[in-house]
């Protein structure tokens, strides 16, 4: 059994909002007061505070009379029969006594006579003037008198006067707070009257608001509003619904007995979470901003590697980084975004390798939009090219500053100033020219100016003053994901701002992890990861999206919490955003039928990491054919496996995999079912053989073309049948080719030459000008005149 926190609150005399930030720091799981915990540990609150109010009672009382005893000045009594030297009462204003000890035992006793022929009753009628203080008791008989300093007794002042505020609302009157004596009967002032709470207190105007989930529950509505549950089934059934304990109940309902019992229900429902979240990140940056500003710190600069195919990007890098790159990559093409650091004269750079093939355009977009600094990379000797102004148009759209890098300059036909020139009709005046734009002359191969470009990229960083708040929650965008061998689903991220650690939960879109482990571009362990610092992250629940941002948040539970809402959310818009069912007509009858017949070719591509998929993904929809389409039924990161040869056969897809390998058991798996896999290691080889396939799905083309004609003169009969008797009057006759014979321009039959004699011999060929005899295979309704003519069949595959 359990209890929720607003009726502990009310037990234990505590606001609910206190007692949950009690809760929550004592380690229970409790978010708000219509949370519950169990009784045992209720319990145990309410005999903690039970102790601490009894302590606080007894401290109060033990206060009051140390500090009497401490005010009580010493006074000489009348020593008689050698008594001891009794303390003067204090100074108390005139008009004002103090009880003694046996004063208080002897009005207890009398109160307790008077209670007991008449006990009080709830609707005794209070005094008309709450205000008026009641005259004094007189002092009983046997109580003592004190001495006054010239022998006469004096009584003992009353007991001390208490202060009661005015009462509140709007009907009460403008009375200033007043002195009020103590009641004359103890028993019947702490009688509560009939507007008093169950412990005694004021009555409260405040309306208790309850906060529920759908459905809503009869048991637990019943709990929440503190009613037994055969009390809201009765309720109910007066209202004309039947529900029992287990049943739930609609939301209209529900509110209107909650106003019954003037309670406010206030229903919460699933995506009201993902609301408040996104509604409370909105606001966290207006408040940091202020608040961060004297804890930014300089961060190191995200440096892009932007330019055409072949114009040095990787090698340039290689260069700073002292690393040979190029070789691991197939073809001298990069394949994925690599993010790697450098450090130049104690100072830290990002660099962020992009790709350069026209395929990878949306990561190279994406790689543009997360840096400070972009480095174009221009050829001395090509200039200008298509791929790059199209990575210009990324970081300009990016807002980023360029800096040019005419690489290349120790090759042969190198010019500088052209490619300044081409800079200036690009609206990029150079630094030499006039302009603003940073152009740096270098040679990747030998090393000529690289260190001028690195001194130009911290120079440009000085300029932005890039700043970020390291002790903060780290938060960043995610690079690159792939699925590796024995570590699972894996990120490269670039942290953005904070300092992430290894144990934090990141939720990342719909997926979340809690980082079991970070590695540097080196594979190296890593256990904090400072802003502008790339690092690969394991122990996701899925491959995240490139390009997503991920939030530390507080605990695993709670990032896989955020993480199913979001997924929920997106599959809610994806279902809505699905088009209505169109209703059917003629014209969508024959498209359908004209959809059914055109030729599908189904691809289950599988890739090794999460940009690669997008990329190929991308380049095969600009593979477009009016008669064959391609569709792509999955597209994952990982391993071939054997699930992905099920899906394939079942689809009647083949399996693409680009730089992917094969699990065990895979190769025989596909055998079986006669599925078909193409492993590529480069973009071209595989554009080119996803158009051959889709080509080889048409029926072939074929192409007719004429070698001779003969014209019948004679019909002879011989013992095998009739045979004719030509003149070679065009182009030659050819043994066993493909004939029709032709009278008075229609075709009378199709079918091939079976024999050709020159006088006596049988020959294969016989041209223009001379005489033959020929015989048509299965044809012997020869006339004079017909003209047999003589052609060949050409088979070649049809065209997309």
């Amino acid at each position: 059994m359990s209890i929720r926190i607003h009726q502990l609150s009310k037990k234990i005399g505590v606001e609910n909002k206190e007692l949950v930030a009690l809760l929550q720091e004592r380690g229970f799981n409790v978010t708000s007061a219509s949370s519950t915990i169990d009784n045992i540990s209720a319990g145990a609150l309410e005999e903690e505070y039970a102790a601490k109010a009894k302590a606080e009672k007894q401290d109060a009382v033990d206060g009051v009379a140390k500090e009497t005893v401490k005010e009580t000045p010493t006074v000489k009594t009348a020593d008689r029969e050698g008594e001891p030297v009794k303390p003067a009462g204090p100074r108390l204003p005139p008009g004002v006594f103090v009880k003694s000890a046996q004063q208080v035992v002897a009005e207890r006793e009398a109160a307790l006579e008077a209670s007991r022929p008449k006990p009080v009753q709830p609707s005794t009628p209070r005094p008309a003037n709450l205000f008026q203080s009641p005259p004094p008791p007189p002092p009983p008989q046997n109580s003592p008198r004190t001495v006054s300093p010239g022998g006469s007794p004096v009584p003992l002042p009353p007991p001390p006067a208490r202060v009661v505020p005015p009462p509140s609302g709007p009907s009460a009157p403008s009375v200033p707070p007043s002195v009020v004596a103590p009641p004359q009967n103890p028993a019947a002032a702490s009688a509560p009257g009939p507007e008093a709470g169950p412990l005694g207190e004021a009555p409260s105007d405040e309306i208790r608001t309850i906060q529920l989930k759908p459905p809503i529950v009869v048991r637990d509505f019943a709990l929440a509003l503190g009613l037994k549950p055969f009390k809201l089934i009765s309720e109910l059934m007066e209202m004309g619904i039947f529900a029992s304990m287990n049943q739930s109940i609609e939301e209209a309902v529900a509110i209107n007995l909650a106003d019954k019992h003037g309670v406010i229900l206030d229903i919460r429902h699933r995506g009201d979470a993902v609301a408040a979240a996104a509604a409370e990140k909105k606001k966290k940056p207006e408040k940091k901003e202020v608040d961060e500003s004297l804890l930014l710190e300089p961060r190191p600069p995200v440096t892009c590697i932007l330019g055409h195919v072949d114009h040095g990007k990787t090698s340039l890098l290689d260069r700073i980084r002292k690393a040979n790159v190029v070789e691991g990559e197939f073809g001298g093409i990069t394949q994925h975004i690599g993010a790697y650091q450098a450090e130049i004269e104690g100072r830290k750079i990002t660099f962020i390798d992009t790709p350069g093939h026209a395929a990878f355009n949306e990561m190279r977009a994406r790689g543009a939009n997360v840096t400070d600094i972009a480095v174009l990379v221009v050829a001395a000797d090509d200039g200008f090219m298509p791929q790059t102004d199209e990575a210009l148009r990324h970081i300009r759209n990016a807002g980023v500053t360029p800096i040019i890098a005419i690489n290349k300059i120790d090759t042969k036909g190198a010019n500088v100033d052209r490619v300044k020139t081409q800079l200036q009709e690009r609206d990029l005046m150079p630094e030499d020219w006039g302009g603003e734009t940073i152009t740096v002359p270098v040679s990747a191969i030998r090393g000529d100016g690289v260190d001028t470009l690195l001194e130009m990229i911290l120079l440009q960083a000085d300029l932005l003053e890039l700043k970020a708040n390291p002790k903060k929650p780290a938060s960043g965008v995610v690079i690159e994901a792939q699925m590796e061998i024995g570590r699972g689903p894996t990120a490269t991220v670039i942290v953005q701002a904070g300092t992430l650690k290894a144990g934090d939960a990141l939720v990342c879109g719909p997926h979340y992890t809690k980082v079991k482990a970070m590695f540097n571009e080196h594979g190296q362990p890593v256990r904090e990861a400072t802003p502008s610092t790339p690092v690969r992250v394991i122990g996701w629940s899925d491959t995240p999206e490139c390009g997503q941002v991920f939030e530390t948040v507080k605990n695993e539970r709670e990032a896989k919490k955020l993480a199913e809402e979001r997924g929920f959310e997106a599959r809610k818009k994806q279902a809505v955003a699905e088009p209505a069912d169109v209703p059917q007509s003629v014209e969508n009858l024959f498209e359908a039928m004209a959809a059914a017949r055109k030729k599908i070719l189904r691809i289950v591509l599988k890739a090794d990491v999460y940009g690669s998929v997008e990329a190929v993904e991308s380049v095969l929809r600009d593979v477009k054919s009016d008669k064959v389409s391609l569709e792509i039924i999955q597209g994952e990161v990982g391993l071939i496996s054997k699930n992905d040869v099920l899906i394939a056969g079942a689809s009647e897809a083949i399996i693409v995999g680009f730089n992917a390998g094969l699990e065990s058991g895979v190769k025989a798996l596909a055998k079986h079912h006669g599925v078909e896999i193409h492993q590529f290691q480069i973009i071209y080889e595989l554009v080119d053989r996803v158009r051959d396939m889709m080509a080889d799905l048409l029926e072939p083309e074929t192409k007719e073309t004429k070698i001779g004609a003969a014209e019948v003169r004679q019909v002879f009969q011989i013992s095998k049948g009739r045979v004719a008797g030509c003149l070679v009057v065009e182009g030659r006759v050819v043994l066993n080719s493909r004939a029709r014979v032709r009278r008075k321009g229609k075709v009378e039959v199709e079918t091939r030459i079976e024999t050709i004699r020159r006088v006596k011999d049988e020959v294969k060929e016989v041209r223009a000008g001379t005489e033959c005899g020929i015989h048509l295979q299965n044809y012997s309704d020869y006339e004079a005149g017909d003209v047999i003519e003589c052609f060949e069949v050409e088979t070649f595959r049809a065209s997309l």
